[in-house]
């Protein structure tokens, strides 16, 4: 299981996901450009103590993201308001990649029609959406729990 985000806005969401990962041994890719300065200085500023406990990856674009993940042959799940898919209902896979859209904007179409998957978190009707940390965090807790993937302890 890995965590990807699309372009992130803000670092104090992309250093929660980075926690997250460390805490469940999950990989966390970002995917530039990123709204922040991307790195391990920027990230212990953004008080990300965990820093060394998380393995984490910088890719230079979606297309070379998308190409390493085509070639290692792992579906790629995008979390997205726009998908018909609720949470509840969606099957994971061990070696699924959970790609999360840029807090401002999302994803560019491209990058939706490239997901084999789409899913949704329900929210009540009225609401836009949750937080992308807070997301991450819902989806990854429900896809570990699905493929017998949390850790030990």
């Amino acid at each position: 299981m890995r965590i990807a985000l699309y372009c992130p806005d803000i670092a104090q969401n992309a250093g929660t996901i980075l926690r997250t990962g460390a805490c469940f041994g999950v990989e966390v890719h970002i995917i530039e450009p990123a709204g922040f300065p991307v790195g391990d200085a920027g990230f212990r500023r953004a008080g990300m103590d965990y820093i060394d406990q998380v393995t984490w990856r910088r890719h230079a674009s979606f297309a070379a993201f998308d190409a390493e993940r085509r070639a290692e042959g792992r579906r790629l799940v995008l979390f997205t308001t726009r998908a018909a898919e609720p949470l509840p209902a969606f099957r994971f896979q061990p070696g699924d990649v959970l790609l999360f859209g840029r807090e401002s904007a999302g994803v560019p179409e491209e990058v939706h029609a490239a997901a084999d998957a789409r899913v949704r978190i329900p929210v009540r009707a009225g609401l836009r959406s949750l937080n992308v940390a807070v997301s991450a965090g819902i989806a990854l807790a429900e896809a570990l729990r699905q493929t017998g993937g949390f850790p030990p302890g």
